[in-house]
């Protein structure tokens, strides 16, 4: 897979030409209609001949696998599929292995060399002896490059049909679904949550749920944690429950997602989450969420009590909610830039060991009216949707290097201007390779339900998905 940025003068028929592939192929990889024009600034993502393919209509898995001359087995095993009869048009499938013509001059070694493999893989997977004698015109079988394994959670907060539908689409790229969420009450009991078909979703995608609680009532309350945190009686009762709902639906672990909580909890959570670990292990996970912290000093009811150290120790990983700095009712910026991603995840590492850490991704962006009133709320969109308004409006889409984001400003029909922040291909790749760069667990999304087609190529074009 490859990343084009759309220039002046770009077509799908210009870039199906230069890139060894069809318009077709491209048009489904990015959800493009034939109502879309290609919008100066915009990425796509490109699928490699012979390597990838994006589903078309009418396709079925045996038929892909006999065209690129593989196995059926081996084509769902390389892309996480768990059910034959569960793919989806526009999805882009990564191939095992491709065919190579032997040229003249070649060696298994040269071949092997060129195609980031070695001649060890290249002759056990053409069952050839060692110091094999190769021929021009002979076929070889060479293995794809092999990709850093890495584990992947996504929140949701849709538990309709269509909800389930995006989790069988999406499901063979998750290792963990957090259901979001059961709310806790006072007295240790638990909000009930109709999270039934999710679960379904998630247990036909070979994917781990994790039942998320939250002391969220009308907004994430206080004095909801602290009533618990203060209770130790009232806390086992709440992990009894919890223990309850989990053996009853089939969930693998528990997420907990405590937020503002009072500074002085601080240590009643550290010893809530001993306490849950306790009851829970061995035979479920314990995971948490953290606020964005740069230093163990930050100060906010939002940080305070979210002790990285003793996180770090205590459960088994956690999620770092690396986003939201560009939120609905501060002025615009990047949901997510780079540069304050990393500087969190500085001062994470030297706290919590990376393989216990799942950076926050978010799969929306915002749209802000400009010039920019305190008060006033920005409305939030898919990446998808943030590209169609540039298109509408004939907005020219810019990347903010030092964030790595995209953005464009619009004026609509009433005069209004507008800035518009989003998630695109680059600004993903640029999130995975800092995963990869800091030896991290994995990445956790913040939310489904925003249609992001790019992303699940760049992803699953990176990293190799676990399982559980």
């Amino acid at each position: 897979m490859r990343i084009h940025v759309i220039e002046s003068g770009d077509t799908l028929w210009r870039l199906a030409r230069m890139y060894d592939t069809t318009i077709t192929q491209i048009a489904l990889a990015n959800q493009i209609t034939s109502e879309n024009i290609l919008t100066v600034g915009q990425s796509l993502v490109i699928p490699t001949p012979n390597i990838d393919y994006v589903v078309e209509p009418g396709d079925n898995l045996i038929r892909i696998a006999e065209r690129f001359g593989v196995t059926l087995q081996e084509l769902m095993e390389t892309n996480n599929i768990t059910d034959p009869n569960l793919i989806y048009v526009g999805r882009m499938l990564h191939m095992p292995y491709f065919y190579y013509q032997v040229r003249p001059g070649d060696t298994i070694f040269l071949i092997a060399n060129r195609y980031g493999s070695t001649a060890v893989q290249v002759n056990e997977l053409n069952q050839l002896p060692m110091n094999a004698i190769i021929y021009p015109g002979q076929q070889l079988k060479i293995p794809i490059k092999s990709k850093e394994e890495t584990e992947v959670n996504a929140y949701t907060t849709t538990f309709n049909e269509q909800g389930r539908n995006e989790i069988l689409a999406l499901g063979s790229f998750f290792t963990y679904l957090t259901p979001f969420s059961y709310q806790i009450r006072e007295d240790g009991s638990l909000t009930p949550l109709n999270d039934e078909l999710v679960l379904n979703a998630a247990q036909m995608t070979n994917t781990s749920p994790l039942l998320v609680i939250t002391n969220f009532q009308n907004g994430f309350n206080s004095d909801l944690a602290a009533a618990i945190l203060r209770n130790p009686d009232v806390q086992e009762i709440l992990i009894t429950n919890i223990l309850r709902e989990m053996e009853a639906k089939g969930y693998q672990g528990l997420n907990i997602d405590f937020e503002y909580v009072y500074p002085q909890d601080r240590e009643n959570y550290n010893a809530f989450l001993r306490r849950v670990v306790e009851r829970l292990h061995p035979n479920y996970s314990v995971s948490t969420a953290l606020a964005p912290k740069e230093s163990r000093e930050q100060r906010g009811t939002l940080y305070e009590a979210h002790d990285y150290q003793a996180h770090g120790e205590i459960v088994d990983f956690v999620v770092l909610m690396t986003y939201e700095w560009g939120w609905a009712g501060g002025s615009p910026l990047a949901i997510a830039p780079i540069n304050k991603v990393r500087d969190v995840l500085n001062y994470a590492v030297t706290e919590i060991p990376p393989e216990k850490m799942l950076m926050g991704v978010p799969l929306y962006g915002r749209d802000w009216n400009i010039p920019w009133v305190e008060g006033t709320l920005a409305r939030t969109l898919s990446p998808q949707e943030a590209v169609h308004l540039a298109t509408r409006y004939g907005a020219q889409i810019q990347y903010n290097e030092t964030y790595q984001s995209p953005f464009f400003y619009y004026t609509d029909e009433l005069g209004q201007a507008h800035e518009v922040w989003f998630e695109d291909a680059r600004s993903v790749q640029v999130k995975y390779d800092t995963v990869k760069a800091y030896g991290l667990r994995g990445v956790s999304y913040w939310v489904l339900g925003n249609a992001f087609p790019q992303n699940w190529a760049v992803l699953s074009s990176t990293f190799t998905i676990k399982k559980k």
